[in-house]
Protein backbone atom coordinates (compact mmCIF):
# COMPACT_ATOMS: atom_id res chain seq x y z
CA UNK A 1 0.00 0.00 0.00
CA UNK A 2 3.12 2.30 0.76
CA UNK A 3 4.60 1.96 -2.32
CA UNK A 4 1.69 2.14 -4.52
CA UNK A 5 0.76 5.62 -2.49
CA UNK A 6 4.36 6.13 -2.89
CA UNK A 7 4.33 6.03 -6.56
CA UNK A 8 0.81 7.74 -7.20
CA UNK A 9 2.56 10.93 -5.20
CA UNK A 10 5.64 10.43 -7.01
CA UNK A 11 3.44 10.42 -10.26
CA UNK A 12 1.10 13.17 -9.34
CA UNK A 13 4.33 15.31 -8.37
CA UNK A 14 5.96 14.68 -11.63
CA UNK A 15 2.84 15.35 -13.27
CA UNK A 16 2.87 18.96 -11.34
CA UNK A 17 6.23 19.28 -12.09
CA UNK A 18 5.55 19.24 -16.37
CA UNK A 19 2.21 21.53 -16.16
CA UNK A 20 4.44 24.24 -14.15
CA UNK A 21 6.80 23.92 -16.72
CA UNK A 22 4.34 23.80 -19.53
CA UNK A 23 2.76 26.57 -17.92
CA UNK A 24 6.46 28.33 -17.61
CA UNK A 25 7.31 28.04 -20.92
CA UNK A 26 3.61 28.65 -22.52
CA UNK A 27 3.66 32.04 -20.63
CA UNK A 28 7.17 32.57 -22.05
CA UNK A 29 6.07 32.00 -25.63
CA UNK A 30 3.14 34.23 -24.81
CA UNK A 31 5.20 36.97 -23.55
CA UNK A 32 7.48 36.26 -26.69
CA UNK A 33 4.50 36.62 -28.83
CA UNK A 34 3.45 39.84 -27.07
CA UNK A 35 6.57 41.25 -27.45
CA UNK A 36 6.74 40.55 -31.41
CA UNK A 37 2.89 41.80 -31.81
CA UNK A 38 2.49 44.84 -29.99
CA UNK A 39 -0.78 47.56 -30.41
CA UNK A 40 0.81 50.93 -29.93
CA UNK A 41 -0.89 53.38 -27.81
CA UNK A 42 -1.63 55.92 -30.77
CA UNK A 43 -3.84 52.91 -31.80
CA UNK A 44 -6.04 53.16 -29.24
CA UNK A 45 -6.34 57.02 -29.04
CA UNK A 46 -7.36 56.62 -32.99
CA UNK A 47 -9.92 54.00 -32.25
CA UNK A 48 -11.40 56.54 -29.93
CA UNK A 49 -11.44 59.11 -32.40
CA UNK A 50 -10.93 58.21 -35.81
CA UNK A 51 -11.86 61.17 -37.69
CA UNK A 52 -10.11 64.16 -35.70
CA UNK A 53 -6.92 62.53 -34.33
CA UNK A 54 -4.04 65.18 -34.57
CA UNK A 55 -1.42 62.82 -36.26
CA UNK A 56 -3.32 59.85 -37.73
CA UNK A 57 -5.59 60.43 -40.62
CA UNK A 58 -8.56 58.97 -41.50
CA UNK A 59 -8.11 56.90 -44.48
CA UNK A 60 -10.94 54.21 -44.24
CA UNK A 61 -12.45 55.72 -47.42
CA UNK A 62 -9.75 56.21 -50.07
CA UNK A 63 -9.50 54.24 -53.25
CA UNK A 64 -12.53 53.76 -56.12
CA UNK A 65 -15.82 53.64 -54.13
CA UNK A 66 -14.26 53.95 -50.54
CA UNK A 67 -12.05 51.13 -51.55
CA UNK A 68 -14.03 48.73 -52.76
CA UNK A 69 -12.53 44.87 -52.81
CA UNK A 70 -14.18 44.87 -56.36
CA UNK A 71 -14.12 46.75 -59.77
CA UNK A 72 -17.24 47.28 -61.45
CA UNK A 73 -17.59 44.77 -64.77
CA UNK A 74 -19.35 46.58 -67.57
CA UNK A 75 -21.49 44.94 -70.50
CA UNK A 76 -18.46 43.68 -72.92
CA UNK A 77 -18.59 46.32 -75.71
CA UNK A 78 -15.95 44.93 -78.36
CA UNK A 79 -12.77 42.99 -78.74
CA UNK A 80 -9.89 45.01 -80.37
CA UNK A 81 -9.53 42.64 -82.70
CA UNK A 82 -12.93 43.34 -84.66
CA UNK A 83 -11.27 46.66 -84.87
CA UNK A 84 -8.31 45.56 -86.87
CA UNK A 85 -5.92 45.21 -83.91
CA UNK A 86 -3.17 42.41 -85.04
CA UNK A 87 -1.40 40.47 -82.42
CA UNK A 88 1.89 40.50 -84.20
CA UNK A 89 4.42 42.66 -82.53
CA UNK A 90 4.71 44.54 -86.24
CA UNK A 91 1.18 46.34 -86.71
CA UNK A 92 0.41 49.75 -85.27
CA UNK A 93 -2.54 48.88 -83.07
CA UNK A 94 -2.83 52.34 -81.61
CA UNK A 95 -5.78 53.50 -84.04
CA UNK A 96 -7.68 50.33 -83.94
CA UNK A 97 -7.65 50.13 -80.38
CA UNK A 98 -8.76 54.19 -79.79
CA UNK A 99 -11.74 53.44 -82.08
CA UNK A 100 -12.96 50.31 -79.90
CA UNK A 101 -12.46 52.61 -76.88
CA UNK A 102 -14.16 55.48 -78.69
CA UNK A 103 -16.88 53.57 -79.87
CA UNK A 104 -17.43 52.00 -76.45
CA UNK A 105 -17.49 55.86 -75.12
CA UNK A 106 -20.10 56.74 -77.81
CA UNK A 107 -22.25 53.84 -76.73
CA UNK A 108 -22.42 54.72 -73.04
CA UNK A 109 -19.88 52.85 -72.00
CA UNK A 110 -18.56 48.70 -72.03
CA UNK A 111 -15.40 46.71 -71.61
CA UNK A 112 -13.26 46.51 -74.23
CA UNK A 113 -11.52 43.66 -74.04
CA UNK A 114 -7.34 42.54 -75.74
CA UNK A 115 -7.16 38.85 -76.15
CA UNK A 116 -3.33 37.28 -75.92
CA UNK A 117 -0.16 38.31 -77.53
CA UNK A 118 1.43 41.48 -77.95
CA UNK A 119 0.06 44.70 -80.02
CA UNK A 120 2.25 47.01 -80.62
CA UNK A 121 1.22 50.91 -80.29
CA UNK A 122 3.09 53.62 -82.54
CA UNK A 123 0.53 56.24 -80.86
CA UNK A 124 -0.68 56.86 -77.36
CA UNK A 125 -3.96 55.00 -76.07
CA UNK A 126 -6.50 57.64 -74.29
CA UNK A 127 -9.47 56.78 -72.76
CA UNK A 128 -11.86 59.49 -72.32
CA UNK A 129 -15.60 58.75 -71.86
CA UNK A 130 -16.63 57.36 -68.30
CA UNK A 131 -17.81 54.01 -67.67
CA UNK A 132 -15.51 52.72 -70.53
CA UNK A 133 -13.03 49.37 -69.19
CA UNK A 134 -9.96 48.46 -71.25
CA UNK A 135 -9.16 45.21 -70.10
CA UNK A 136 -6.67 42.30 -71.56
CA UNK A 137 -6.00 39.17 -70.65
CA UNK A 138 -3.64 39.45 -67.82
CA UNK A 139 -0.03 41.46 -67.13
CA UNK A 140 1.90 38.31 -67.94
CA UNK A 141 -0.65 37.11 -71.29
CA UNK A 142 -1.51 40.63 -73.17
CA UNK A 143 1.40 43.34 -73.70
CA UNK A 144 1.32 46.64 -75.05
CA UNK A 145 4.47 47.24 -76.94
CA UNK A 146 4.65 50.90 -77.23
CA UNK A 147 7.39 52.69 -79.94
CA UNK A 148 6.96 56.26 -79.25
CA UNK A 149 7.44 59.03 -76.28
CA UNK A 150 4.91 62.02 -75.54
CA UNK A 151 7.27 64.12 -77.07
CA UNK A 152 7.33 62.53 -80.17
CA UNK A 153 3.42 62.09 -80.25
CA UNK A 154 2.10 65.58 -78.76
CA UNK A 155 5.08 67.85 -78.54
CA UNK A 156 7.68 69.14 -76.11
CA UNK A 157 6.14 70.07 -72.89
CA UNK A 158 7.48 73.20 -71.02
CA UNK A 159 7.15 73.65 -67.26
CA UNK A 160 5.09 76.60 -66.14
CA UNK A 161 7.21 77.67 -63.74
CA UNK A 162 9.70 78.52 -66.43
CA UNK A 163 13.53 77.03 -67.35
CA UNK A 164 14.29 74.02 -69.64
CA UNK A 165 12.51 71.35 -67.44
CA UNK A 166 10.10 69.12 -69.57
CA UNK A 167 6.50 68.29 -67.86
CA UNK A 168 7.16 64.98 -69.53
CA UNK A 169 9.11 64.02 -66.59
CA UNK A 170 5.47 64.75 -64.19
CA UNK A 171 2.91 64.08 -66.51
CA UNK A 172 0.68 62.46 -69.10
CA UNK A 173 1.24 59.05 -70.13
CA UNK A 174 1.12 56.66 -73.00
CA UNK A 175 -2.30 54.69 -71.32
CA UNK A 176 -4.20 57.96 -70.51
CA UNK A 177 -7.48 58.04 -68.81
CA UNK A 178 -8.64 61.66 -68.92
CA UNK A 179 -12.11 63.22 -69.68
CA UNK A 180 -12.24 64.07 -73.33
CA UNK A 181 -13.07 67.77 -73.24
CA UNK A 182 -10.05 67.85 -70.91
CA UNK A 183 -7.64 66.35 -72.33
CA UNK A 184 -8.26 68.18 -75.82
CA UNK A 185 -7.60 71.40 -74.36
CA UNK A 186 -4.22 70.01 -72.31
CA UNK A 187 -3.00 69.07 -75.83
CA UNK A 188 -4.15 72.15 -77.51
CA UNK A 189 -2.26 73.93 -74.94
CA UNK A 190 0.74 71.99 -75.24
CA UNK A 191 1.10 72.05 -79.04
CA UNK A 192 0.81 76.05 -78.24
CA UNK A 193 3.00 76.45 -75.71
CA UNK A 194 0.43 78.04 -73.22
CA UNK A 195 1.51 75.63 -70.16
CA UNK A 196 -1.84 74.62 -68.58
CA UNK A 197 -2.75 73.99 -64.86
CA UNK A 198 -3.50 70.51 -64.81
CA UNK A 199 -6.24 70.10 -62.59
CA UNK A 200 -10.44 69.84 -62.21
CA UNK A 201 -10.53 74.11 -63.04
CA UNK A 202 -8.78 73.86 -66.44
CA UNK A 203 -5.54 75.46 -67.93
CA UNK A 204 -6.18 78.46 -66.32
CA UNK A 205 -8.30 77.64 -63.01
CA UNK A 206 -11.17 79.49 -64.51
CA UNK A 207 -13.02 76.67 -65.44
CA UNK A 208 -15.48 76.37 -62.41
CA UNK A 209 -18.78 78.42 -60.57
CA UNK A 210 -20.02 78.81 -57.43
CA UNK A 211 -22.65 76.35 -56.52
CA UNK A 212 -22.89 77.67 -52.63
CA UNK A 213 -21.13 79.06 -49.79
CA UNK A 214 -20.21 76.90 -46.84
CA UNK A 215 -21.00 77.80 -43.12
CA UNK A 216 -18.08 77.02 -40.65
CA UNK A 217 -17.91 72.98 -40.00
CA UNK A 218 -14.54 71.22 -38.16
CA UNK A 219 -12.64 68.53 -40.10
CA UNK A 220 -13.66 65.51 -39.88
CA UNK A 221 -17.09 66.55 -39.82
CA UNK A 222 -19.57 64.34 -42.55
CA UNK A 223 -22.09 67.02 -42.74
CA UNK A 224 -21.76 70.38 -43.83
CA UNK A 225 -24.50 73.40 -43.89
CA UNK A 226 -24.70 75.47 -46.79
CA UNK A 227 -25.89 78.48 -48.01
CA UNK A 228 -28.06 77.12 -50.86
CA UNK A 229 -28.85 73.27 -51.27
CA UNK A 230 -30.49 74.34 -54.95
CA UNK A 231 -28.58 71.91 -57.42
CA UNK A 232 -27.61 69.89 -54.88
CA UNK A 233 -28.23 66.01 -54.64
CA UNK A 234 -27.12 62.37 -54.35
CA UNK A 235 -24.15 61.30 -56.28
CA UNK A 236 -23.43 64.70 -57.48
CA UNK A 237 -19.79 65.33 -57.25
CA UNK A 238 -18.57 69.05 -56.58
CA UNK A 239 -15.37 70.34 -55.06
CA UNK A 240 -14.94 72.31 -51.63
CA UNK A 241 -13.00 75.04 -52.93
CA UNK A 242 -11.17 76.63 -49.77
CA UNK A 243 -9.01 79.92 -50.55
CA UNK A 244 -5.82 81.33 -48.34
CA UNK A 245 -5.38 84.61 -46.48
CA UNK A 246 -3.02 87.34 -46.59
CA UNK A 247 -2.05 85.77 -43.66
CA UNK A 248 -1.59 82.26 -44.61
CA UNK A 249 -4.07 80.55 -41.96
CA UNK A 250 -4.97 78.00 -44.31
CA UNK A 251 -1.22 76.65 -44.95
CA UNK A 252 -0.76 77.02 -41.53
CA UNK A 253 -3.81 74.74 -40.79
CA UNK A 254 -2.54 72.58 -43.43
CA UNK A 255 0.68 72.28 -41.59
CA UNK A 256 -0.89 71.45 -38.13
CA UNK A 257 -1.02 75.30 -36.60
CA UNK A 258 1.22 76.41 -34.15
CA UNK A 259 3.99 78.56 -33.18
CA UNK A 260 6.36 76.49 -35.91
CA UNK A 261 3.88 77.55 -39.05
CA UNK A 262 3.13 80.58 -37.79
CA UNK A 263 6.20 81.65 -37.93
CA UNK A 264 7.33 80.04 -41.13
CA UNK A 265 7.93 82.10 -44.17
CA UNK A 266 5.31 81.97 -47.00
CA UNK A 267 5.13 84.52 -48.72
CA UNK A 268 8.09 83.73 -50.89
CA UNK A 269 7.33 80.28 -51.85
CA UNK A 270 6.00 81.34 -55.05
CA UNK A 271 5.68 77.72 -56.63
CA UNK A 272 3.68 76.46 -53.45
CA UNK A 273 1.14 79.55 -53.02
CA UNK A 274 0.08 79.11 -57.16
CA UNK A 275 -1.02 75.67 -55.60
CA UNK A 276 -4.03 77.01 -53.91
CA UNK A 277 -6.98 77.24 -53.79
CA UNK A 278 -7.14 74.12 -52.09
CA UNK A 279 -9.97 71.97 -54.43
CA UNK A 280 -11.27 69.00 -53.23
CA UNK A 281 -13.41 66.76 -55.21
CA UNK A 282 -16.62 64.60 -53.19
CA UNK A 283 -19.95 63.22 -53.92
CA UNK A 284 -22.67 64.09 -52.13
CA UNK A 285 -24.95 61.33 -50.75
CA UNK A 286 -27.29 63.04 -48.96
CA UNK A 287 -29.61 66.32 -48.90
CA UNK A 288 -31.82 67.42 -45.96
CA UNK A 289 -32.66 70.97 -45.99
CA UNK A 290 -29.45 72.93 -46.22
CA UNK A 291 -27.50 70.06 -44.42
CA UNK A 292 -25.84 68.42 -46.97
CA UNK A 293 -24.02 64.95 -46.46
CA UNK A 294 -20.38 64.02 -48.61
CA UNK A 295 -19.02 60.46 -49.42
CA UNK A 296 -16.15 61.24 -46.68
CA UNK A 297 -15.57 62.76 -43.48
CA UNK A 298 -14.03 66.90 -44.18
CA UNK A 299 -10.32 66.92 -45.22
CA UNK A 300 -9.44 69.67 -43.17
CA UNK A 301 -11.44 72.79 -41.21
CA UNK A 302 -14.03 75.07 -42.86
CA UNK A 303 -13.12 78.66 -41.81
CA UNK A 304 -14.86 82.04 -42.95
CA UNK A 305 -11.64 83.68 -43.45
CA UNK A 306 -11.13 81.18 -46.27
CA UNK A 307 -14.35 81.84 -48.15
CA UNK A 308 -15.66 77.83 -48.33
CA UNK A 309 -17.80 77.22 -50.82
CA UNK A 310 -19.02 74.51 -53.22
CA UNK A 311 -18.08 74.61 -56.85
CA UNK A 312 -18.43 73.17 -60.56
CA UNK A 313 -15.11 71.72 -62.11
CA UNK A 314 -14.88 70.30 -65.76
CA UNK A 315 -16.24 66.82 -66.23
CA UNK A 316 -15.21 64.29 -64.51
CA UNK A 317 -14.13 60.92 -65.85
CA UNK A 318 -15.78 58.03 -63.71
CA UNK A 319 -16.08 54.28 -63.60
CA UNK A 320 -13.06 53.62 -65.78
CA UNK A 321 -10.32 51.40 -65.94
CA UNK A 322 -7.64 49.37 -67.30
CA UNK A 323 -7.06 46.17 -66.46
CA UNK A 324 -4.62 43.08 -67.02
CA UNK A 325 -2.30 44.19 -69.43
CA UNK A 326 1.95 44.58 -69.75
CA UNK A 327 2.84 48.15 -71.06
CA UNK A 328 6.05 47.37 -72.35
CA UNK A 329 8.45 50.63 -73.69
CA UNK A 330 11.00 50.43 -76.46
CA UNK A 331 14.31 50.42 -74.29
CA UNK A 332 15.73 53.79 -74.94
CA UNK A 333 18.43 55.12 -71.86
CA UNK A 334 16.72 57.00 -69.06
CA UNK A 335 17.33 60.85 -70.12
CA UNK A 336 18.91 63.66 -67.60
CA UNK A 337 16.93 64.82 -64.57
CA UNK A 338 13.74 66.59 -65.23
CA UNK A 339 14.53 65.85 -68.97
CA UNK A 340 12.17 62.87 -70.03
CA UNK A 341 10.93 62.45 -73.62
CA UNK A 342 7.96 60.78 -71.57
CA UNK A 343 8.07 56.98 -72.14
CA UNK A 344 5.58 57.11 -69.85
CA UNK A 345 2.90 54.51 -68.15
CA UNK A 346 -0.75 54.99 -67.20
CA UNK A 347 -2.21 58.20 -65.93
CA UNK A 348 -5.14 59.06 -64.48
CA UNK A 349 -6.20 63.02 -64.57
CA UNK A 350 -9.18 64.76 -63.56
CA UNK A 351 -9.92 61.16 -62.80
CA UNK A 352 -13.20 60.03 -60.04
CA UNK A 353 -13.62 56.36 -58.87
CA UNK A 354 -11.43 54.80 -61.59
CA UNK A 355 -9.05 52.33 -61.64
CA UNK A 356 -5.89 50.49 -62.68
CA UNK A 357 -5.76 46.51 -61.64
CA UNK A 358 -2.94 43.86 -62.77
CA UNK A 359 -0.78 46.71 -64.75
CA UNK A 360 2.85 46.40 -65.55
CA UNK A 361 4.90 49.02 -67.01
CA UNK A 362 8.51 48.43 -68.12
CA UNK A 363 11.13 50.46 -69.09
CA UNK A 364 9.20 53.48 -68.33
CA UNK A 365 10.39 56.98 -67.66
CA UNK A 366 7.68 57.23 -65.27
CA UNK A 367 5.46 54.77 -64.31
CA UNK A 368 2.33 55.39 -62.66
CA UNK A 369 0.87 58.95 -62.18
CA UNK A 370 -2.11 60.50 -60.41
CA UNK A 371 -2.61 64.12 -61.73
CA UNK A 372 -5.65 65.71 -60.14
CA UNK A 373 -6.93 62.42 -59.56
CA UNK A 374 -9.05 61.46 -56.46
CA UNK A 375 -10.85 58.24 -55.18
CA UNK A 376 -8.98 56.30 -57.42
CA UNK A 377 -7.54 52.64 -57.51
CA UNK A 378 -4.12 51.32 -57.95
CA UNK A 379 -4.26 47.30 -57.63
CA UNK A 380 -1.60 44.87 -58.58
CA UNK A 381 0.38 47.26 -60.33
CA UNK A 382 4.39 46.86 -60.91
CA UNK A 383 7.41 49.13 -62.39
CA UNK A 384 9.86 47.10 -63.97
CA UNK A 385 12.97 47.49 -66.70
CA UNK A 386 15.71 49.90 -66.94
CA UNK A 387 14.76 52.26 -64.41
CA UNK A 388 12.23 55.20 -63.74
CA UNK A 389 12.55 58.87 -62.64
CA UNK A 390 9.06 58.85 -60.85
CA UNK A 391 7.93 54.87 -60.59
CA UNK A 392 4.62 56.81 -58.92
CA UNK A 393 3.63 59.98 -58.74
CA UNK A 394 0.74 61.80 -56.87
CA UNK A 395 0.47 65.45 -57.48
CA UNK A 396 -1.41 68.51 -58.61
CA UNK A 397 -4.28 68.31 -55.66
CA UNK A 398 -4.74 64.36 -55.82
CA UNK A 399 -6.68 63.27 -53.18
CA UNK A 400 -8.14 60.35 -51.37
CA UNK A 401 -6.73 57.50 -53.65
CA UNK A 402 -5.11 53.86 -52.80
CA UNK A 403 -1.99 52.27 -53.82
CA UNK A 404 -2.07 48.81 -53.38
CA UNK A 405 0.00 45.87 -53.67
CA UNK A 406 2.12 47.54 -55.98
CA UNK A 407 5.97 46.89 -56.76
CA UNK A 408 8.97 48.74 -57.88
CA UNK A 409 11.10 45.85 -59.31
CA UNK A 410 15.39 46.58 -59.08
CA UNK A 411 16.29 48.36 -62.18
CA UNK A 412 17.98 46.07 -65.19
CA UNK A 413 20.88 48.08 -66.13
CA UNK A 414 23.10 50.71 -63.78
CA UNK A 415 21.23 54.09 -63.69
CA UNK A 416 23.38 56.74 -66.24
CA UNK A 417 24.86 59.85 -65.59
CA UNK A 418 22.74 62.90 -63.79
CA UNK A 419 19.50 60.84 -63.94
CA UNK A 420 17.56 60.93 -60.83
CA UNK A 421 15.60 58.19 -58.80
CA UNK A 422 12.27 58.97 -56.82
CA UNK A 423 9.77 56.29 -55.81
CA UNK A 424 6.24 56.81 -54.61
CA UNK A 425 6.09 60.03 -54.69
CA UNK A 426 3.49 62.88 -53.40
CA UNK A 427 3.50 66.69 -53.57
CA UNK A 428 1.44 69.68 -54.79
CA UNK A 429 -1.36 70.07 -51.36
CA UNK A 430 -2.24 66.08 -52.22
CA UNK A 431 -4.09 64.87 -49.40
CA UNK A 432 -5.25 61.44 -47.88
CA UNK A 433 -3.82 59.02 -50.48
CA UNK A 434 -2.33 55.53 -48.99
CA UNK A 435 -0.16 53.62 -50.34
CA UNK A 436 -0.13 50.26 -48.88
CA UNK A 437 1.13 46.05 -49.20
CA UNK A 438 4.06 47.49 -51.72
CA UNK A 439 7.70 46.14 -52.54
CA UNK A 440 10.00 48.43 -53.47
CA UNK A 441 13.54 47.47 -54.63
CA UNK A 442 14.26 50.50 -55.38
CA UNK A 443 13.45 53.80 -54.26
CA UNK A 444 12.05 56.21 -51.64
CA UNK A 445 9.45 57.77 -49.91
CA UNK A 446 9.52 60.86 -52.09
CA UNK A 447 7.73 64.25 -51.19
CA UNK A 448 8.42 66.81 -53.55
CA UNK A 449 7.63 69.46 -51.02
CA UNK A 450 4.41 71.21 -52.07
CA UNK A 451 3.05 70.88 -48.79
CA UNK A 452 1.51 67.61 -49.21
CA UNK A 453 -0.65 66.39 -46.11
CA UNK A 454 -2.54 63.73 -44.17
CA UNK A 455 -1.25 60.91 -46.44
CA UNK A 456 -0.69 57.24 -45.54
CA UNK A 457 2.46 54.57 -46.57
CA UNK A 458 1.61 51.20 -44.45
CA UNK A 459 2.76 47.75 -44.63
CA UNK A 460 5.80 48.03 -46.88
CA UNK A 461 9.34 46.74 -47.67
CA UNK A 462 11.50 49.34 -49.14
CA UNK A 463 15.41 49.15 -50.12
CA UNK A 464 15.73 52.70 -49.41
CA UNK A 465 18.32 54.63 -52.02
CA UNK A 466 15.79 56.88 -53.69
CA UNK A 467 15.78 60.79 -53.22
CA UNK A 468 13.58 62.95 -52.76
CA UNK A 469 12.57 65.96 -55.17
CA UNK A 470 11.12 69.40 -54.78
CA UNK A 471 11.85 73.02 -55.68
CA UNK A 472 12.69 75.35 -52.23
CA UNK A 473 9.80 77.79 -53.79
CA UNK A 474 7.84 74.92 -53.46
CA UNK A 475 7.45 74.81 -49.68
CA UNK A 476 7.51 72.65 -47.11
CA UNK A 477 8.09 68.57 -47.22
CA UNK A 478 4.92 67.54 -45.40
CA UNK A 479 1.92 68.88 -43.64
CA UNK A 480 0.17 67.85 -40.89
CA UNK A 481 -1.15 63.74 -40.09
CA UNK A 482 1.14 61.89 -42.45
CA UNK A 483 2.05 58.44 -40.83
CA UNK A 484 4.49 55.72 -41.73
CA UNK A 485 3.03 52.41 -40.57
CA UNK A 486 4.65 49.14 -40.16
CA UNK A 487 7.89 50.03 -42.76
CA UNK A 488 11.02 47.51 -43.13
CA UNK A 489 13.85 49.52 -44.17
CA UNK A 490 16.43 46.93 -45.40
CA UNK A 491 18.80 49.09 -46.14
CA UNK A 492 18.65 50.88 -42.81
CA UNK A 493 18.65 54.53 -44.26
CA UNK A 494 16.73 56.36 -41.89
CA UNK A 495 15.87 59.54 -44.95
CA UNK A 496 11.97 60.29 -45.15
CA UNK A 497 11.10 57.14 -43.40
CA UNK A 498 11.45 57.66 -39.72
CA UNK A 499 9.86 61.21 -39.90
CA UNK A 500 8.99 62.66 -36.21
CA UNK A 501 12.06 64.90 -36.65
CA UNK A 502 10.78 66.30 -40.05
CA UNK A 503 6.66 66.12 -40.50
CA UNK A 504 4.18 67.95 -37.72
CA UNK A 505 1.92 65.94 -36.19
CA UNK A 506 2.79 63.27 -38.07
CA UNK A 507 3.35 59.40 -36.50
CA UNK A 508 5.96 57.36 -37.01
CA UNK A 509 5.34 53.38 -36.20
CA UNK A 510 7.09 49.87 -36.11
CA UNK A 511 9.97 50.94 -37.92
CA UNK A 512 13.29 49.20 -37.70
CA UNK A 513 16.21 50.54 -36.97
CA UNK A 514 17.33 52.98 -38.80
CA UNK A 515 20.24 55.97 -39.66
CA UNK A 516 20.70 59.41 -40.95
CA UNK A 517 22.75 59.03 -44.28
CA UNK A 518 22.79 60.22 -48.03
CA UNK A 519 20.31 62.71 -48.19
CA UNK A 520 19.54 64.33 -44.88
CA UNK A 521 17.01 67.17 -44.26
CA UNK A 522 16.07 69.63 -41.44
CA UNK A 523 12.84 70.54 -40.61
CA UNK A 524 10.90 73.12 -42.22
CA UNK A 525 9.19 74.15 -39.26
CA UNK A 526 10.61 75.06 -35.69
CA UNK A 527 9.73 74.63 -32.41
CA UNK A 528 7.95 71.10 -31.38
CA UNK A 529 6.36 69.06 -33.99
CA UNK A 530 4.39 67.16 -32.08
CA UNK A 531 4.84 64.25 -33.95
CA UNK A 532 4.89 60.93 -32.05
CA UNK A 533 7.44 57.66 -32.31
CA UNK A 534 6.14 54.38 -31.24
CA UNK A 535 7.46 50.68 -31.85
CA UNK A 536 10.57 52.28 -32.96
CA UNK A 537 13.51 49.74 -33.90
CA UNK A 538 10.89 46.80 -34.27
CA UNK A 539 10.23 44.56 -37.13
CA UNK A 540 6.79 43.99 -38.53
CA UNK A 541 5.65 43.82 -34.69
CA UNK A 542 2.99 46.49 -34.72
CA UNK A 543 -0.44 45.45 -34.37
CA UNK A 544 -2.75 46.21 -36.44
CA UNK A 545 -0.09 45.55 -39.02
CA UNK A 546 -1.98 47.61 -41.59
CA UNK A 547 -3.43 51.29 -40.92
CA UNK A 548 -5.55 51.40 -44.07
CA UNK A 549 -6.82 47.78 -43.46
CA UNK A 550 -7.68 48.42 -39.91
CA UNK A 551 -9.58 52.03 -40.41
CA UNK A 552 -11.75 49.89 -42.99
CA UNK A 553 -12.27 47.09 -40.49
CA UNK A 554 -13.01 49.75 -37.30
Amino acid sequence: MSSTHLTRRTLLAGATAVALGATTIGTTVKAAAAELAQVPYIWREFSRSPFTHPQIPYVGRAGHCGGAARFPRPRHFADVTEYGAVPDGTTDCAPAINRAIAAAGRAGGGTVTIPPGTFRIDGLIHIGDSGVVLRGAGSGRTTLYATKSLTELIGVYGSRYGGDKSAWSWAGGLIWLAPRARWDSLVAAVQSRAWPFEGWTGNKRDEWTPLTAVEPARQGSWTITVADPEGLHPGRLVLLRLADDPAHTLLQHMAGGGPGPASYSWDDKTKLLSYVPYEWPVRVTRVRGRRVTLERPLPLDVRPEWNPQLTTHVTELTGSGVEGLTLEVVETPQSPHLLDKGYNGVALQCAYDCWVDDVTVTNVDNGFGLVAASACTLRRTRVAGRGSHHPYFCREGSHDNLIEDFTIEQRTVPAPPNTQLHGINVEGLSSYNVWSRGEMQMGTFDSHRGLPFADVRTDITVNNNGRHGGDANAGPLFGARFTHWNIRVTNGRAGLMKIDGLAPYSATVGVNEVTEFDQIDVPDFTGDLHARLELYGTTDAVRPRNLYDAQRDL
